[in-house]
């Protein structure tokens, strides 16, 4: 049995979880907000790297330092609470928004620079080639989409840092005035934006799978599974900071040669032709439109054996169909659509696995009541849900005057004191209820 790691063991699982993390929809959110950032870039860009690359790592290393899953992570709230939330988290990294956007982005970035006059005929027929090829891999998942993976994620980092050393010698325009949503708050604006990304809910997914990837080099113990997974995090972190860093300074020089674009897909392909000519499109659209669909068929074929695991009836073959048909119909709604979609469901979750996460890094004496968990989700929940609703069509205005009071609300991150007041008063419960005891609920999540 190995007892630590080297240098090199380390840098392979960091880059594996540099890979996992670097899915090609990733990369079109840091245009979109560079651009909409202008002179406001740098402080954005900040929030940004918090929610795209620091809690991420944090998810990963929670789920290392617990030793469990996302399902026992949240069974600390409740056992019920543990199965619909990483429910929940599946099907929004999955089905519902991450599987159909890697087809909407290959479309934006790999067919539309090469149409005349795109239309939803060519995004219909570019899905239903896409999800069949997604099904017919997933159905006999192999090492070949893993190796293929392994491929294009170096040849895709590439072709990103041809362009932004090509921006940066010969840029584009100048950086722009930044837009109403950035030119106040540009710090908050940008960490709301980092939860487009959808990492920090994958981590509690890919945590099990960087721990079984270490425990693969004959690592067992606990404490050298956590150093090296926050070593191997901390790789993936830099490698996702550069990325995040790079194309948001792209977007923010766009400005002159692409116009105000309604997504970061036409930046990113609008850069590429500009900058590389032709050649230059026609390379990043195979590359991001292979990274898609090797994105597209990792996903559909873990969630397929999630719901399978949750439904034993249906075989993993049949959810494959299922979640592949379903994901072309949802991703015909379009890219801009999609993402616009998304943000309530996320704006409600998001803040209910940060506050899990951080949790699990207090000792078990402060935080070891279940009790604990549930209050302070309670007060996150209540908030989260009402900052969810504000991104849609209801009229809340009454309810989000009476919450105004709130620090940091109108900044989105009003969840955080109900939150901390949660957690104490949920202590102050558990130690009247249980005193004189050990807490049990978190020890058997464990």
């Amino acid at each position: 049995m190995q007892t630590n790691l080297s240098n090199k063991q380390v840098l392979t699982v960091g880059l594996m979880l540099f890979a996992l993390f670097l899915g090609a929809g990733n990369m079109i959110f840091p245009p979109a907000l560079g651009q909409a950032a202008g002179t406001n870039l740098w402080i954005a860009i900040v929030g940004f790297l918090i929610t795209g690359v620091g809690l991420p790592l944090l998810g990963v290393t929670a789920i290392a330092l617990t030793g469990s899953n996302l399902e026992k992570l949240a069974s600390r709230v409740h056992p019920i609470f543990g199965i619909v939330f990483t429910f929940m988290v599946y099907l929004v990294i999955g089905p519902l928004f991450a599987i159909p956007r890697t087809a909407t982005v290959s479309y934006e970035i790999g067919v539309t620079p090469f149409l005349s006059d795109a239309s939803k005929l060519s995004l219909f027929l570019t899905t239903v080639v896409f999800f069949a090829i997604t099904l017919w891999l997933a159905m006999n998942p192999s090492k070949l989409v893993d190796r293929v993976g392994k491929i294009l994620t170096p040849i895709l980092v590439v072709v990103l840092a041809i362009l932004v050393v090509k921006a940066m010698i010969t840029p584009m325009g100048s950086i722009g005035e930044p837009s109403e949503a950035y030119q106040s708050g540009a710090f908050f604006k940008g960490f709301i934006e980092g939860y487009l990304t959808m990492d920090t809910l994958a981590s509690l997914v890919f945590g099990i799978v960087v721990i079984q990837a270490i425990k693969n080099f004959g690592v067992n113990d606990n404490k050298v599974l956590a150093k090296a997974t926050i070593k191997a995090g901390a790789i993936a972190a830099i490698g996702l900071a550069l990325v995040y860093v790079s194309l948001a300074y792209l977007g923010a020089t766009s400005v002159e040669v692409v116009g105000q674009a309604e997504n970061g897909a036409a930046i990113l392909s609008g850069s590429a032709t500009h900058l590389l000519g032709s050649f230059g499109t026609t390379v990043l659209a195979l590359a991001i439109t292979f990274a898609c669909l090797t994105t597209s068929v990792g996903l559909v074929s873990s969630c397929s054996e999630y719901f399978h695991r949750v439904f034993p009836n249906v075989s993993y073959k049949s959810f494959v169909v299922i979640l592949s048909l379903f994901s072309m119909v949802i991703a015909n709604v379009g890219l801009t659509q999609l993402i616009q979609i998304s943000i309530p469901v996320l704006i409600m979750i998001y803040p209910l696995a940060i506050v899990m996460m951080f949790l699990s890094f207090f000792p078990k004496s402060m935080v070891g009541h279940s009790a604990v968990y549930t209050f302070a989700l309670i007060g996150t929940a209540i908030v989260s849900i009402v900052d969810g609703l504000g991104f849609t069509s209801l009229d809340i205005s009454a309810v989000k005057n009476a919450l105004s009071f709130l620090p940091l609300f109108n900044e989105g991150v009003g969840w955080l004191a109900p939150a901390i007041v949660g957690a104490i008063i949920g202590k102050i419960v558990a130690s009247i209820k249980q005193k004189g005891t050990e807490p049990n609920i978190v020890e058997k999540a464990s």
